[in-house]
């Protein structure tokens, strides 16, 4: 699913350059399980957002699903995010105002599916995470692990065949953080490919293969 060859990243001009990745080269399988760890700084996030079409490379060469991701145009990158790949942040990235449904039907929107067939997707979605319950509580009524499993099942809305989580459970308690990462273990068994980043090697640990970056290379 994922091929990258000598992937690197600087940011910044000549005079003040930081480079983020070194020489980044791997493969992550289709329905792999990967746990992407290391030290603040490592460049754990900077991958994430390469391997999530959000970023590009400074050099190097990356294929998704066997496509050169450097000659696709915007239009083109926008289509592999909204449609092959979920996205769940650390900070959750739910609108504030509107309810755990209509947070998880904006992707659906965006899709042009009909209301009816909306509804049905987004209640089916929220019993996924056992938050059939919880559907018409904005973010402010749920707790950290609730407004979490909210963020999960936006990112499940366009069916996607990967999902991309950047320290998923680092806002959350131990106990919810778990629940999470269960949640986590049964969409891999379904057959989703998943990509966790996260500091804690606990977390870490859950994933069935571990990539461990130090200063911007793979260490391990």
């Amino acid at each position: 699913m994922i091929k990258m060859e000598k992937i690197q990243k600087i940011y910044g001009k000549e005079t003040a350059q930081v480079q983020a990745l070194k020489d980044i080269t791997l493969e992550i399988q289709e329905n792999e399980f990967v746990g992407l760890t290391g030290p603040s700084g490592s460049g754990k996030s900077t991958l994430m957002n390469i391997i999530g079409c959000l970023d590009i490379p400074t050099s190097g060469e990356y294929f998704f699903e066997g496509e050169n991701v450097k000659k696709l145009n915007h239009n083109q990158l926008a289509e592999i995010r909204n449609k092959k790949i979920g996205f769940v942040f650390q900070n959750f990235n739910l609108l504030p105002y509107a309810t755990a449904l209509e947070n998880v039907e904006i992707p659906l929107i965006f899709m042009g599916v009909r209301t009816g067939e909306r509804k049905k997707r987004v209640m089916k979605l929220l019993e996924s995470v056992r938050l059939e319950g919880r559907a018409h509580h904005i973010p402010s009524e749920l707790s950290g692990g609730e407004i979490q499993r909210v963020a999960i099942a936006r990112a499940l809305a366009n069916n996607p065949r990967l999902i991309l989580a950047d320290e998923p459970t680092g806002n959350l308690d131990s106990k919810s953080g778990e629940e999470i990462m269960n949640i986590f273990e049964e969409l891999w068994k379904q057959g989703h490919t998943l990509v966790v980043v996260t500091h804690n090697p606990i977390i870490a640990g859950r994933a069935r293969r571990i990539i461990r970056l130090k200063d911007g290379s793979i260490e391990s």
